[in-house]
């Protein structure tokens, strides 16, 4: 009985000592975006979206998103924003990523999803943010229609601020519609704590 119960606690403080070396990280990656109308802070699904996060993530390293505007925006839809600096001229991008759509992310009221072209492979730098539930966008196969757009973070502060951008006049711009007047610029991207 004595052998036992020492096996016991000896099981036990190896448990407890395994399960503590390998717990996962408490925090996921945050990112803060400074704005001229305020700060916009989301936090990444790097264990869902792993490709597309560290996409944004490495574009927001390089400085790429400082001086961007949202570049459209639509109320009751989406702000779309990280492909033009304030003369509209569109920035430099790296190669397009695989498109994670069919991660089991939906585009929900505040999620960050991918923009892309028609091609479900096309995302490079440019992102959205839902105004609502968009679930017209999320996976439902895998054919050029059905891929949507690949969720890959979420507004966890700021969202009141992403609403203003909705409040803003927009007009026709370089060819674009649904652009605000006044620029809605990313000041500054970066990683937070």
């Amino acid at each position: 009985m004595r052998t036992l119960i020492i096996s016991l606690m000896l099981l036990l403080t190896t448990t407890h000592s395994f399960a503590t070396e390998t717990k996962m990280p408490e925090t996921q990656t945050k990112v803060k975006l400074t704005t001229t109308l305020g700060d916009i802070v989301i936090q990444l699904n790097a264990e869902k979206a792993p490709i597309s996060s560290q996409n944004f993530l490495t574009y927001v390293n390089e400085g790429f998103y400082n001086g961007t505007i949202f570049h459209r925006v639509i109320k009751g839809f989406m702000a779309q924003g990280g492909g033009f600096d304030t003369s509209f001229n569109q920035k430099a991008v790296h190669a397009p990523i695989k498109n994670e759509a069919n991660n089991g992310l939906s585009n929900k009221r505040g999620t960050l999803a991918m923009a892309r072209t028609n091609v479900p492979d096309s995302a490079t730098a440019q992102f959205f943010i839902n105004y609502k539930d968009n679930a017209f966008l999320d996976h439902s196969s895998p054919t050029p229609s059905g891929w949507g757009y690949a969720v890959f973070g979420e507004v966890i502060e700021g969202m009141d601020v992403v609403d203003a951008m909705a409040n803003q006049p927009t007009g026709n711009r370089g060819g674009h519609q649904d652009v605000p007047k006044t620029d809605i610029v990313i000041e500054k991207a970066e990683v937070i704590k």
